[in-house]
C-alpha cells in the first residue's frame, strides 16, 4: 500500500482535528440542550454546518478528509463556532494551505484624523467617541471619559465597545436595560461585520469575545442582524445618577471607516447640566493631578 500524499495527510488530519474539537465542545455553552441519553458534550456535525454556513454534506466531508478545497473565509468561520485558540486556528488554516491568521498588535489604535477629533470635543459635554469597522474606540471626548472614567486606562486591544460592554463590570453597572442593549449592539455590529466577516480583526475579536464572555457567546449564536437606528438610552451613573440621552451615529464622508457615536442630553431632561457637572469635576481632579 503507497503512503499517502502529503496533501491527503493534511486533509485527513484536518478532518481528524475538527471531529475532535467538535465532539469536545460543550453543549451548554452554545445555548444548547442535551442530546440523545442526556448527553452534554459534544455537537452535531449539522449545528456546526448551520453556524458556519455551509451545507450538512460539505461540513461531513470536511471531516472526513475528503478531496475538496475549503476556503479561508469557511475556516474562518468554522474556527470561530467551534471556538478555536489563535493557535487553533492558526493549525487548521497551515493544514489548508493558508498562511496564519494576522494578530493585532497590542498597540495604541490608528490615529483618528484631528478634524474627527475636533468634532467629537465641539459635542462635549455631550459624550462622543468614534469607532473603527470593528468598533475599536480609537478617539472620545470629555464627556465620554467623564461618563466612563476608565477609558484612557484600558489596554489598548481591549478597547472595544463590544468588549467593554459585555466584560466590563463598571459599564454593565451602568446599563439598566443590559441585556437589551447588547443585543441590539451586536445585530448593529453584525449589519456593519457583513462585509469583512472574513477579515482577521473580526475573526480575532468574535473569538476572544467567545472565550471570555458566555453572554456573548449565547448572544452572537442567535444571530441578529438590524441596522442602527437612534434611540433613546439610559446609564445610571454613580456620581451623577440618571442620564438620559439620545444616541446618534455620523459617518464623516472623509473618513468612512469610522463611525462617530454620540449621545445627546434627552430634551426635557436635566442630562446636559448633570454631564456638564462631571466634566467640570473631572477637569478639576485633572488639574490637582
Amino acid at each position: 500500500m503507497e503512503p499517502a500524499a502529503p496533501a491527503d495527510a493534511r486533509r485527513k488530519e484536518l478532518g481528524a482535528f475538527l471531529r475532535k474539537k467538535r465532539e469536545r465542545a460543550v453543549r451548554a455553552e452554545y445555548g444548547l440542550p442535551p442530546v440523545g441519553r442526556g448527553r452534554v458534550v459534544g455537537l452535531r456535525r449539522e449545528e456546526i454546518a448551520f453556524l458556519s454556513g455551509v451545507s450538512v454534506t460539505w461540513y461531513t466531508w470536511l471531516e472526513q478528509g475528503r478531496d475538496i478545497n475549503p476556503s479561508r473565509q469557511v475556516l474562518d468561520a468554522v474556527a470561530v463556532n467551534l471556538r478555536l485558540t489563535a493557535p487553533e486556528h492558526d493549525y487548521i488554516l497551515g493544514l489548508s494551505g493558508f498562511a496564519p491568521a494576522p494578530r493585532e498588535a497590542p498597540a495604541a489604535p490608528e490615529p483618528v484624523p484631528e478634524h474627527v477629533q475636533h468634532l467629537l470635543e465641539a459635542l462635549d459635554p455631550a459624550p462622543a467617541f468614534a469607532v473603527t469597522s470593528t468598533w475599536d474606540i480609537g478617539a472620545w471626548n470629555r464627556g465620554y471619559e467623564a461618563l466612563f472614567p476608565g477609558i484612557a486606562s484600558v489596554p489598548a486591544p481591549d478597547r472595544n465597545l463590544l468588549r467593554l460592554t459585555f466584560t466590563d463590570p463598571y459599564v454593565r453597572g451602568m446599563l439598566p436595560d443590559w441585556e437589551v442593549t447588547v443585543r441590539s449592539f451586536l445585530a448593529d455590529y453584525r449589519a456593519e461585520a457583513g462585509s469583512h466577516a472574513d477579515r482577521a480583526a473580526h475573526v480575532e475579536l468574535v473569538s476572544r469575545l467567545r472565550q471570555d464572555s458566555e453572554d456573548f457567546a449565547r448572544a452572537w449564536d442567535d444571530h441578529e442582524v438590524r441596522r442602527f437606528a437612534s434611540r433613546a438610552r439610559t446609564f445610571l451613573h454613580p456620581v451623577a445618577g440618571r442620564l438620559d440621552f439620545e444616541q446618534h451615529q455620523l459617518v464623516p464622508s472623509d473618513a468612512p471607516t469610522l463611525h462617530i457615536v454620540a449621545y445627546l442630553p434627552a430634551p426635557g431632561s436635566d442630562t446636559r447640566e448633570r454631564m456638564a457637572e462631571l466634566v467640570r469635576q473631572a477637569s478639576a481632579a485633572d488639574a490637582a493631578d
